[in-house]
């Protein structure tokens, strides 16, 4: 096998990886909110600040803009948690109260998200069948790679 051969087999494998890690990472936090609305604890929490981040914007690439909250908030067993939360809603400004939902034993995986069950499936549904379409896309690229390096070796000298 050729230094050639070998990146049509490399690249997609690590795409591959990615694309497996993307569906662990989406399911577990997706399972984490859902376990802590159904089974958690409330808690008060206060914003301590809100911020912005951008990705993309390359060449003719778009800008995503995701928001992001601080909150603070104290456990039932006096443990005081501060949480980085993305996407959460516009609405909620530095010094606003929210209710966050936990579980005890992982106070600091806490979510404001206010709880809709259908809408984190559809979501979660929506990410992991994008990381399917993408773990395919390279499988299908490095079977066909595989393919036109067999049918190369009759060939080639």
């Amino acid at each position: 096998m050729g230094l050639m051969e070998a990146f049509f087999y490399v690249i997609p494998g690590i795409f591959v990886v990615v694309g497996v890690l993307g569906v662990v990472r989406t399911l577990g936090r997706s399972s984490e909110i859902s376990r802590a609305w159904r089974h958690g604890r409330t808690a008060e929490a206060r914003c301590l600040r809100s911020y912005t981040t951008t990705s993309g914007g390359g060449g003719d690439a778009a800008v995503t803009t995701t928001l992001h909250h601080v909150y603070e908030f104290t456990t039932a067993e006096g443990r005081t948690v501060r949480i980085d939360e993305a996407n959460g809603r516009s609405t909620v400004v530095e010094g606003d109260f929210v209710t966050v939902h936990y579980l005890p034993e992982h106070p600091e995986k806490a979510t404001a998200r206010p709880p809709a069950q259908g809408r984190l499936a559809v979501g979660t549904g929506c990410t992991v069948a994008f990381f399917v379409v993408f773990i395919v896309f390279a499988l299908v690229f490095m079977g066909t790679a595989h393919f036109f390096f067999s049918e190369a070796d009759g060939f080639a000298p």
